[in-house]
């Protein structure tokens, strides 16, 4: 004979069940999912976008050749959205362990844990490929530049090599 349950729940040996999450919990991981999806929502430094900050300056302009060109990972950021949102997660996660000073201390192990995987999670979502682009300037001096890999270089290639004063620098097609 089946049993008529409402949707909400399903049943295990030890009788009905929620299908549904606490909001104790909801509310957390529905925090660390927006906080991710807005992180990598953000524009990678490319060639052709430039930050409020690069608008209205001087760029000095050089022009050389591209003599070597290497692949790399910049690195991805460490704004602290992940470690807190991370944290909030372990210790509401951890804290439904046990009871009374076992919850607390399951809550405190939590957050630690949840800070550092959030913490590497961010990190690892805002990694970006690179490029390691040495240009050979007109002018005799060689110089390096690391940039965002958003168009291929050759070897032999002529480029137009942007500059401030402030050690920023862009490698572009001319």
């Amino acid at each position: 004979m089946p049993v008529n349950l409402p949707p909400e729940s399903c049943v295990d040996s030890y009788g009905p069940l929620p299908l549904v999450m606490p909001m104790t919990h909801a509310i957390p991981l529905s925090l660390l999912v927006l906080a991710v999806a807005v992180s990598g929502c953000t524009l990678p430094s490319r060639g052709d976008v430039y930050s409020r900050g690069e608008t209205r300056t001087t760029w000095h302009v050089r022009h050389g050749e591209v003599v070597d060109v290497d692949p790399v990972t910049i690195e991805g950021r460490r704004s602290g959205l992940g470690r807190v949102g991370g944290g909030f997660v372990g210790h509401e996660v951890g804290r439904g362990v046990g009871s009374g000073t076992g919850s607390r201390v399951a809550g405190a192990v939590g957050a630690v844990a949840g800070a550092v995987a959030g913490e590497a999670i961010e990190e690892g979502v805002t990694r970006e490929k690179g490029l390691l682009i040495t240009v050979q300037l007109n002018g005799g001096q060689t110089i390096a530049v690391v940039q965002a890999a958003d168009q291929p270089f050759s070897v032999g290639e002529k480029v137009k090599v942007y500059s401030r004063s402030d050690g920023a620098a862009r490698v572009a097609k001319p």
